[in-house]
């Protein structure tokens, strides 16, 4: 009879020690991107480089397909693609959220699903970069206010630039259900092709959408101008550094730019709700939140 319990509790013990589905996804992909370190330690062909990332990358999209299940979402596709645009710490689109990313063109709507575990585990990379540029902090809700994690989360080439969240009302279920307006620009200063970009954490399921905002987000006269007279200085600086050769000038240059992209989102943040076009942001925001929450 000992022998019997014996032999049960090694199997329990086992048991309860297993890897999770996250582990050996996590397992896989670490091995993965060590494999391909090694590769460009080692001056592979570019070709072979591809050809093992491209390779690792359908793996871990079969594992988190299996992970994730089948998406039933109201207008996007049930399948998707690794949201990881590369294995390579070399390349742009390293290091992004470990998901899925589901999309019926280029262009339009797109939606990247996660677990809590997994987004967990990014989070917790992040806030141990050793560029502090790039940290995070490792809690979902503080996480998710910020710029800086739909610029590393979701989009490789790109940063996000907010220009307000929406107040919105939390599906039933959801733990956290957050909206944001803004859009992806290598530059400061306006963007007026914004995305409504949602994000929503019920149980132990995360996902991101982000869609072309419904109507266009309208021009506002008071924030162009100001932005206007900003790069009116800025130019101004940086030709006059130019002409000095001069590092501090360019430094002031860059100083006004920035200040100039600041106060236009504060501006738009700020006179955006009072235009007629606010409501249909709103409820488009609201519908993206509703439908990924199984409404």
């Amino acid at each position: 009879m000992r022998l019997v319990w014996t032999v049960m509790f090694a199997l329990a013990s086992s048991a309860a020690f297993a890897a999770s589905p996250e582990d050996d996804y996590i397992a896989a992909r670490d091995k993965a991107i060590a494999a391909i370190a090694a590769l460009n330690t080692a001056n592979a062909p570019v070709e072979t480089l591809d050809a093992a990332d491209a390779k690792a990358r359908s793996d871990l999209e079969g594992r988190l397909s299996t992970l994730l299940g089948p998406l039933a979402v109201a207008d996007f596709p049930a399948t998707g693609t690794i949201n990881l645009e590369s294995l390579s710490d070399a390349d742009v689109g390293y290091g992004m959220l470990d998901g899925l990313r589901y999309a019926k063109s280029d262009d339009g709507p797109s939606l990247v699903a996660t677990t809590r575990g997994l987004l967990g585990r990014w989070l917790q990379s992040r806030a141990a970069d050793t560029d502090t540029g790039l940290r995070l902090p490792t809690g979902i809700d503080e996480a998710v206010k910020l710029d800086a994690f739909y610029t590393q989360a979701i989009n490789s080439d790109a940063a996000f630039s907010g220009t307000l969240d929406f107040p919105l009302k939390k599906p039933e279920g959801a733990d956290i259900a957050m909206a944001r307006l803004g859009g992806w620009t290598q530059d400061v200063g306006p963007i007026y092709e914004q995305q409504v970009v949602v994000t929503l954490v019920k149980g132990n399921s995360v996902m991101i959408a982000s869609a072309p905002a419904a109507p266009a987000v309208p021009r506002i006269a008071a924030c162009d101008a100001l932005w206007t007279s900003a790069n009116d200085t800025a130019q101004k600086l940086a030709a006059q550094a130019s002409e000095q050769n001069d590092e501090k000038a360019y430094d002031t240059a860059n100083a006004a730019w920035e200040k100039g992209d600041g106060d236009y989102r504060a501006c738009m943040s700020q006179n955006l709700p009072g235009d007629p076009a606010f409501p249909a942001l709103v409820a488009q925001a609201q519908q993206l939140a509703d439908h990924m929450a199984g409404k």
